[in-house]
């Protein structure tokens, strides 16, 4: 039997980012699997964490057979099960798709760049459990009527061609902008829902963080996305489209911390990471000249706010470094 390679310096990262990121969900379905009162809900995210657990061995067999150290990602000490809600009914399983989503971005990401057979059968299976727990997720939320849908469009009845430029019109004040297209529509949508949920999620953070610090950066967050989320409803209303609501995922008025100032802050930082990955998706498909500029100016907002949270939390102590290349000018000092 061939030896295998050993690990590539893309593959011992991306197993690292899984680890830390697979760490941090294990923790958080802890404390919603003890606060669940739905038992479809809670037979989900039992489920979930279970498969999380032993994806956990994996990773941890493949680096210790490596000679790797195991990072310390997220533990018992960053989780408080016991304490009360801090989200509504519903929050648990629409921030598990949420998630879920980010998960199968990253996970079909570091497909492409895993070359040893093993590896690239870790994020196959990676890949399929994750989008079957997100279609879980979605059953369950459309059974309990709280997902909403995007809006409803005239299904198209010929093929049409854009004539001169004033298709990408959006700047000029003495002409009318044209009506968002629905690829516009899909990304301005999947930003404003996900930025609700996110403004929640935040709003219980700010609550409960414990420094005086991380707790301002939250506030700080929370106003980003309450800005995000107005500008982008505002584009639809010019175009008379309904943006998204839901009567469900609202924080309590709880202020005890079921999670740690570390473990809030990398949440944090994650879906900042998604939002900067889906703008520039936003970006690139927007033929309107107005959208991208504001998506740009977005996407700064999101950057910055990113990186003040990255010198929040090497203040603290609580940013892990990923695996390091050597630095051959230390080495032939």
């Amino acid at each position: 039997m061939a030896q295998k390679h050993a690990l590539s310096s893309s593959e011992l990262g991306t197993l690292w980012m899984t680890y830390q990121e697979k760490t941090m969900k294990q923790r958080m379905l802890e404390y919603f699997i003890e606060q669940a009162d739905d038992n479809r809900a809670k037979e989900i995210m039992q489920n979930t964490h279970m498969k999380i657990i032993n994806y956990l061995e994996d990773i941890k067999n493949i680096l210790k057979n490596e000679g790797a150290i195991i990072p310390v990602g997220y533990t018992e000490k960053d989780v408080n099960i016991g304490v009360p809600k801090l989200y509504d009914n519903m929050f648990d399983i629409m921030f598990l798709r949420l998630l879920q989503e980010i998960s199968v971005g990253l996970h079909s990401l570091h497909l492409s760049m895993a070359y040893r057979k093993d590896i690239v059968l870790l994020y196959k299976e990676l890949t399929a459990f994750t989008q079957s727990v997100y279609d879980e997720c979605v059953d369950y939320l459309q059974a309990n009527d709280v997902l909403p849908c995007p809006p409803a469009v005239s299904m198209p009845k010929s093929v049409e061609f854009a004539t001169g430029t004033n298709y990408m019109s959006g700047f000029n004040l003495f002409s009318e902008k044209r009506a968002l297209n629905t690829v516009e529509v899909a990304h301005l949508y999947h930003a404003i829902e996900t930025n609700i949920l996110g403004m929640q999620l935040i709003t219980g953070f700010a609550q409960v963080a414990n420094e005086p610090e991380v707790k301002k950066y939250f506030i700080k967050g929370k106003e980003l996305s309450k800005k995000i989320v107005t500008d982008y409803t505002q584009l639809f209303l010019q175009s008379d489209i309904q943006p998204p609501s839901t009567w469900g995922a609202n924080a309590t008025d709880s202020k005890v911390a079921p999670f740690s100032d570390k473990l809030m802050m990398y949440c944090t930082s994650l879906l900042c990471s998604f939002g900067l990955g889906s703008n520039a998706l936003g970006t690139a498909f927007s033929l309107r000249t107005d959208l991208p500029v504001k998506l740009v100016s977005t996407a700064k907002d999101i950057l910055t706010y990113g990186h003040d949270g990255g010198k929040i939390m090497a203040k603290n102590g609580w940013l892990e470094e990923p695996p390091q290349m050597q630095d051959r000018n230390d080495l032939t000092k």
